[in-house]
């Protein structure tokens, strides 16, 4: 290498002088082209003997710095660890809870994928563009559903400053029409700061049979899982490996480890052992565990002396009847479903145990800071039964038909294992939620005020007089810069050569450190699917907002939580003024935080832009194929009639296995080749329906499925080989929301199965001939297609207008 004509001195290159020779001919100042040696802090001469060399300083956290573990549960109540009242054996989180602080006054937003867009970003989250959960992209700007450039998150300010950044389970801040393989991945869990990346980008999955993982920027491509897999266990074995692979290979970097449970989200699925521990335990009903854990609540110091448990709930579509009132048959039902519940919170504790264990295996646990929360409330999704059929209740449209089931039948023994999918009754979500009221997506505090641990021994440690629990408010966004502050890590001013945005967050380290500190978060908006509220120094302005009704002052009730912290006596008619002063407030918030507009009637969170319509192009996918993603896949099918076209090259005489498969346990259907005989089933909801499309002759063939949207949310189903017609089956309930919710495969049914008595038989039975490609053929939309509804409803506004 030279950086001068071989006749430049050589006293240019004398140890001492930099690289300071004349430029090789024609390169100074050559556009687009930059000095080699520009910044260079050594000596550059001709060759090594005459060079002095010198290396870059790599980015180092400060000697000392603490691990920072944040362990985040989906839709946990308030009261559903130790700690916080529960009965349910949290040992770990007793322990850390016993050395930690416990925020009693701790909220958040009530749905998640906004709650983990303000806890990343320390943001208000429709600032962020998460007014919703990552399923919706209706085309405003709180609704973008992408972490900008300008906004770093906890895990890119960490890693800038020297910390190694792991993520492992849900991630759910991506759109669902951006988690496909050959999306650009601007919004993937690598490109928001973390090193390394392993669990599902969706908000909820099968424990036994995840619908897809993705280990960094790759979606996995399985078949089957082994009989004694659970993804809780799963992620934390990876979360595990990554610590451990970090302290291999360098002793002394610190770590930020995001570990986001998708436990105890439904379907509710739990491991059969930690089902066995909890046999019983629920017999006794909601009411009962309600006033037991309040109790608990109040001798632990949770709440002001006087503090009343409210009733249970009344309000029209999350009210809950008297458990005494149940029947038997009912009473054993409901409560299997609550065991399969507190198995799943059991089983988060143990794995965090065993994270515990290897953190003080490795000497680094008292200089850990561990953070437990929840992204919400307990829910009230499961309405007032219950369900077997998590996809079938979770269904959102106006005109289901007078006979849409709900549930499914399912042996008792079957509930919390791999072939039901449940969620409990809402009774247990008010218990869950006990001592507050509603739900997850509601504003009053059930949806928004869940348990809060932090554990630093090293950092923290409690005294004697130190109760370990706070009182104060402080809210989701206060988390990172408080993170921050502990690890001694300043937020940056700008990143990449941009200003950042502010932040709306404040630390709470001072109330960590003192009891008798005072809240560093004294006012904070919120809104939710038009459901609002705003709270300001204790007093409390709140909705719970009904679908489609206009949005005028008539809707609040104001609570004093000082002395009212249950949300039971509404003084909005003796504050008129008070009311009217922070329902301007809120506006003002709604306007500076990019809240509006607010939804309504016209059914816009349906619409999709423009570019969502390329995923519902034809497509042909050849054998071998990946599994096609979600999304991608539903909006082949969804609301309209449809064609599957499946090109056999060779088919044997005894050639068998599965041609294309479309969804799991929780709904789907399937094109399969068993013992000569072509076979559709289709799995209404849980429902298994069977059509035999006749014997199959050796040969090339065409076999097509036409799936014919007709009234009522139904399809009817021919079946043809070489265009002569083989059978039929139907009419059926479609499958819509989030069924199927697995993806189409080809040649096989992977992971959970469309037909469990063929998955009992061949596990994924992968076909044996030659199959070519399976090609889809979507239609036109349904008149019931909520896109359409919705875009006939805003021209008709807009014509009106």
């Amino acid at each position: 290498m030279s950086t001068t004509p071989d006749s430049a001195p050589e006293s240019a290159h004398e140890p001492g002088h930099k690289s300071v020779a004349e430029p090789a001919p024609g390169s100074a100042h050559e556009p687009g082209r930059r000095d080699p040696y520009a910044g260079f802090a050594g000596t550059v001469g001709r060759t090594f003997g005459a060079s002095s060399p010198a290396w870059p300083q790599p980015v180092r956290a400060r000697e000392g710095a603490p691990n920072i573990v944040v362990v985040l549960i989906d839709d946990m109540g308030y009261s559903d660890i130790g700690p916080f009242g529960a009965e349910i054996p949290t040992p770990t989180l007793d322990r850390l809870a016993a050395d930690g602080v416990k925020l009693a006054n701790y909220h958040t937003m009530p749905l998640c994928s906004p709650a983990r867009a303000a806890l990343l970003t320390g943001l208000n989250p429709h600032r962020v563009g998460y007014s919703f959960v990552a399923n919706a992209d209706p085309g405003f700007p709180g609704y973008g559903m992408e972490v900008a450039a300008d906004i770093p998150t906890l895990a890119e300010t960490l890693h800038d400053n020297g910390y190694a950044t792991y993520a492992v389970g849900k991630w759910h801040l991506t759109r669902d029409s951006a988690s496909n393989a050959a999306d650009d991945r601007a919004n993937w869990p690598l490109q928001k700061g973390f090193d390394q990346y392993y669990g599902v980008l969706e908000g909820l999955t099968s424990l036994f049979h995840p619908h897809q993982l993705v280990r960094d920027n790759s979606p996995l491509d399985i078949d089957e899982f082994p009989d004694d897999y659970y993804y809780t266990d799963d992620i934390t074995d990876r979360a595990i490996a990554m610590v451990k692979s970090l302290r291999a290979h360098d002793a002394d970097k610190p770590f930020f480890l995001y570990l986001a449970h998708n436990a105890v989200h439904g379907p509710l699925q739990a491991k059969p052992a930690d089902l066995a521990r909890h046999r019983g335990r629920y017999d006794g009903g909601w009411d009962e565990l309600r006033a037991a854990r309040f109790a608990r609540q109040l001798a632990a110091g949770h709440f002001p002396a006087g503090t009343e448990l409210p009733d249970r709930s009344t309000e029209a579509g999350h009210d809950v009847g008297p458990w005494s009132e149940l029947t038997d048959v009912q009473k054993a039902l409901y409560a299997r479903y609550m065991e399969v519940y507190a198995a799943m919170v059991d089983n988060v504790d143990q794995n965090l145990g065993r994270l515990t264990d290897t953190l003080a295996a490795l000497g680094e646990l008292d200089n850990t800071i561990i953070v437990f929360t929840s992204d919400n409330g307990g829910t009230g999704e499961g309405g007032a039964e219950g369900t077997r059929s998590y996809f079938s209740r979770f269904v959102h449209h106006p005109n289901l038909p007078a006979d849409w089931n709900p549930d499914v039948e399912r042996e008792i023994e079957l509930i919390g294992g791999p072939q039901s999918l449940v969620h409990y009754p809402r009774g247990w979500g008010m218990a869950s939620n006990t001592p507050f009221r509603l739900y997850k997506g509601q504003t009053y505090a059930g949806g928004v005020r869940v348990p809060f641990v932090l554990s630093w021994p090293a950092g923290l440690p409690r005294a004697e007089s130190d109760p370990g629990v706070r009182p104060q408010y402080q809210y989701v966004t206060d988390i990172l810069p408080t993170l921050l502050e502990l690890a001694g890590v300043e937020r940056p001013s700008e990143r990449a050569g941009q200003p950042v945005q502010s932040l709306d967050g404040i630390s709470f380290a001072p109330v960590l450190r003192d009891p008798a500190a005072e809240s560093t978060h004294p006012e904070q908006y919120c809104e939710m699917t038009g459901n609002r509220s705003y709270y300001r120094d204790g007093w409390k302005l709140v909705t719970l907002h009904r679908f489609g009704a206009p949005y005028d002052d008539g809707e609040w009730a104001l609570y004093d939580l000082r002395t009212d912290p249950t949300e039971i006596h509404d003084v909005a008619a003796e504050h008129p003024d008070l009311v009217k002063e922070l329902s301007a407030a809120w506006e003002a918030a709604g306007w500076r935080n990019g809240v509006f507009p607010l939804t309504d009637g016209s059914g816009a969170l349906a619409l999709r832009g423009p570019e969502a319509e390329r995923l519902r192009r034809p497509v042909t996918l050849l054998a071998g194929t990946p599994e096609l993603e979600r999304y991608r896949s539903s909006r082949l099918i969804s609301f309209r009639s449809f064609r599957i076209e499946a090109e056999l090259t060779a088919h044997g005489a005894d050639d068998q296995g599965v041609l294309v498969s479309h969804g799991d346990q929780g709904g789907g259907y399937s094109l399969y080749v068993e013992h000569g005989r072509l076979r559709f089933a289709y799995n209404q909801y849980g429902e298994l329906i069977e059509a035999d499309g006749g014997p199959l002759a050796p040969g090339a063939h065409l076999i097509t499925v036409e799936a014919t949207a007709v009234a009522d949310l139904r399809w009817e189903f021919r079946l043809l080989v070489d265009g002569a017609e083989g059978g039929r089956l139907g009419p059926v309930h479609q499958l819509i929301g989030m069924a199927p919710f697995q993806g189409i495969s080809v040649g096989v049914d992977r992971k959970s199965p469309v037909s469990w008595p063929v998955y009992e038989r061949h596990r994924s039975f992968r076909y044996t001939g030659g199959l070519r490609a399976v090609t889809y053929r979507p239609g036109d939309p349904a008149p019931y297609d909520p896109e359409t509804v919705a875009r006939a409803l805003r021209d008709a506004a807009a014509a009106f207008e």
